[in-house]
């Protein structure tokens, strides 16, 4: 049986340009086998369908498992130990961000089902979750402890349990994260009752034997981490057990004959090894629903309530048994229920009615929000189960792409039905992420500029030690603030009453936003209505300033001229480092090197160049345009958008009189002002993704702010 393996492959960058470094289908669409008739594929589906049945289906002897353990000690990991092998068997990237190394597990992408239930932005958190298992896995004592996710609504918490639930289910069917269970037969041929409670087989052997065979999978495991092997056989299995051990004599290797051992196979909606358990009204919640309950119907048949054939192992602890248990709003439950928890968590046991206590091997996942755990630490008679909890923030995302993330995704179908102009969903992300920062202690810094420096961009005077420093002073940063359920409804709201053929844009989306947040239960004061009105109007703004760049760009948007300033500029700067003069195109004189025309471009560079710096930046700039000849490359303007969008604003001043904005909304345009206009929205359309209406709604926009004399 194949051994369990991960990869972890790293990610590195590379130094050079001046200007860029300042800053579950069987059948994939691609296959051939896609163009095959229905019926082909239906057979090819029901033949793997089999195959994997026959596998999954696999019985065998006790022995018969003995040898699989020895091949392969692994399957008899417990629940924590599987669970982390689950999560890094998908690989992991790192990367170093604020000076602080992240991981990033790809188990959280989704990948099994095309990234569906993906999360974003929250590798911090995921990280600190993934340490716990791993924890656990070795036995340093979280296997005995709870895992609580905690976080605000809505920041992926019931998600992050998902994929960890629907994942084991998958492992569970593969042969790296293949386990096993017993039942047994009275007769060769007879029926099998399998064990309710789907236990580890080596449970069967008496707690020395096992242990001595657990010394030996150890030492030829070929994993640095113990095989840890929890707990004993339930009341079933032990009453089971002793009736052959009586009818042998205790003789334990023909007891054994008896044990019949399958693969078994994790499945939430079977009820096996994966158990969710959320609260309910108090009247129509029984304690017995996590530890299961006496069958009284067969009392009579086997004549008492403490004889494990009369006990139904249904209760959710039960089910989950060898998995994960979920416990869903887990501090909304009544103290009665959280006292379970106690010994599940700590002794790995649970104690039904009638019985000793009940060996359990499984995790024990959480959620709740912020003020269900508030009363809970406030309350000194709950202090016990909260030192059986390791908590982990699950946080909203503070970055704009993160967020960006979500929204792509869950808009992807109505985005192939609905034209979106350009950055719709991308200012309903900054609204969101703006809503969940701290505002800086300096008030020199705007909000939207943290959220820009959070997000990755490059602003003059600041580094990666500003946004550590920005991080280290916040204390909730990501905990409160909207979720991303009040935007996501918002957009579909503002799609349903939109025209399809004309879209959306970001100003209705941010419209809507207005005038639902008035019925949010964050903003209930005046100061709360101010706070959210400074944000839509730091978003709007943020908005104007983007679209009139765009609509500059698409003026100045002609490659040829830009090509033309780009080599102007070269060849200056090439004669200033040399101390030569440039050969004027038209007078065929040489002249000294053109001292404004640098400027305005090297000026107009983000962060733009300094007077001071100018010498150093334009040697730097021939040693890379050396550099490049030296390996047989020509120097691109394009490859550098830095300098692009430098060039092109130089262009844009240029040429910005030859088309005035103002005119756009004049009822009155010459023809000679249309066609150029025409030209501007043919370039929206065509380089930046906005359709016929949204282009000439920007268009006119920014034609109404240049009207007004506010274009410069």
């Amino acid at each position: 049986m194949p051994r369990h393996s991960s990869s972890v492959p790293s990610s590195s960058g590379q130094a050079g340009d001046p200007f860029l470094n300042a800053g579950s289908s069987p059948f994939p669409a691609n296959s051939p086998d896609s163009d095959l008739p229905i019926a082909s594929l239906m057979q090819a589906s029901f033949r793997g369908q089999q195959r994997d049945y026959q596998k999954l289906a696999w019985q065998g002897s006790f022995h018969d498992y003995l040898d699989l353990v020895q091949e392969n000690p692994l399957i008899a990991r417990n629940a924590h130990q599987r669970i982390y092998d689950m999560i890094t068997a998908e690989g992991s990237t790192e990367r170093v961000e604020h000076h602080t190394r992240l991981t990033h597990y790809h188990f959280f992408d989704d990948p099994r089902h095309g990234g569906k239930d993906a999360v974003f932005g929250i590798d911090r958190s995921l990280m600190e979750v993934v340490k716990f298992f791993e924890s656990a896995a070795e036995g340093y004592g979280t296997d005995k402890r709870i895992l609580l996710l905690h976080g605000p609504v809505g920041s992926a918490k019931s998600t992050v349990a998902r994929l960890i639930k629907q994942g084991l289910e998958e492992y569970s069917r593969t042969d790296a994260g293949a386990m096993y269970t017993f039942g047994f037969r009275d007769e060769p041929n007879g029926p099998i009752e399998w064990s309710p409670m789907h236990e580890e087989p080596l449970n069967l052997l008496p707690t020395g034997v096992r242990q001595s065979v657990i010394d030996q999978l150890n030492q030829q495991n070929s994993s640095d981490r113990p095989l840890i092997v929890k707990g004993g056989m339930n009341p079933w299995s032990r009453f089971k057990m002793q009736e052959y051990l009586e009818r042998y004599d205790g003789d334990l290797e023909k007891a054994l004959e008896h044990v019949v051992v399958k693969r078994l196979v994790l499945s939430e909606q079977e009820r096996r090894g994966v158990g969710t358990f959320q609260p309910k009204d108090e009247k129509n919640q029984d304690s017995t629903e996590l530890t299961g309950d006496i069958n009284y119907r067969k009392i009579a048949t086997y004549g008492a309530d403490s004889d494990p054939r009369a006990f139904n192992f249904d209760g959710e602890f039960i089910v989950a048994n060898r998995g994960i248990f979920e416990c869903v709003e887990m501090l909304k439950l009544q103290k009665e229920f959280l006292y379970d928890f106690l010994t599940a968590s700590q002794e790995g046991r649970i104690k039904p009615k009638k019985f000793s206590q009940i060996d359990i091997d499984v995790c024990i996942l959480g959620h709740t929000n912020e003020p269900e755990y508030r009363r809970l630490i406030d309350d000194k008679l709950m202090e016990a189960i909260v030192d059986r909890m390791v908590r982990i923030d699950i946080p909203y995302n503070t970055r704009i792409r993160d967020e960006l993330k979500i929204y792509e995704r869950d808009f992807e179908k109505a985005k192939a039905r609905t034209h979106f102009a350009p950055h719709t969903l991308e200012m309903a992300a900054l609204f969101s992420v703006l809503s969940r920062l701290e505002p800086p202690s300096n008030d020199k810094i705007a909000l939207s500029t943290k959220a820009k420096l959070y997000n990755g961009q490059q602003i003059p005077g600041f580094n990666e030690q500003s946004i550590v420093e920005l991080r280290a002073a916040t204390k909730r940063e990501g905990l409160d603030g909207i979720g991303p359920r009040f935007v996501q409804d918002t957009i579909s709201a503002v799609l349903v009453a939109s025209n399809r053929e004309d879209g959306i844009n970001p100003f209705m989306v941010l419209n809507a936003i207005e005038d639902r947040i008035k019925k949010h239960p964050l903003c209930k004061t005046d100061k709360d209505k101010q706070k959210f009105a400074g944000i839509l109007g730091q978003v709007r703004q943020e908005y104007v300033d983007t679209i009139k760049t765009e609509v500059q760009r698409a003026i100045a948007a002609d490659e040829g001229a830009i090509a033309r300033l780009c080599g102007n500029y070269i060849d200056n700067i090439r004669a200033f480092t040399q101390k030569e003069k440039v050969k004027n195109p038209i007078t065929n004189l040489l002249e000294e090197p053109n001292e404004p025309l640098m400027r305005s471009i090297e000026e107009k560079l983000e962060p733009p160049v300094s007077e001071v710096q100018k010498r150093d930046f334009r040697a730097e700039i021939m040693n890379y345009i050396a550099a490049l000849s030296l390996d047989g490359k020509r120097f691109d303007y394009q490859k550098s958008p830095r300098l692009q969008k430098a060039l092109e604003t130089k262009l844009f001043e240029d040429q910005k009189d030859s088309i005035r904005l103002s005119q756009i909304t004049s009822s009155t345009v010459d023809r000679e002002t249309q066609e150029k206009i025409d030209i501007v929205r043919t370039r929206l359309i065509k380089n930046f993704g906005y359709n016929e209406r949204s282009a000439t709604d920007v268009l006119e926009y920014v034609g109404s702010i240049f009207a007004r004399g506010k274009g410069a």
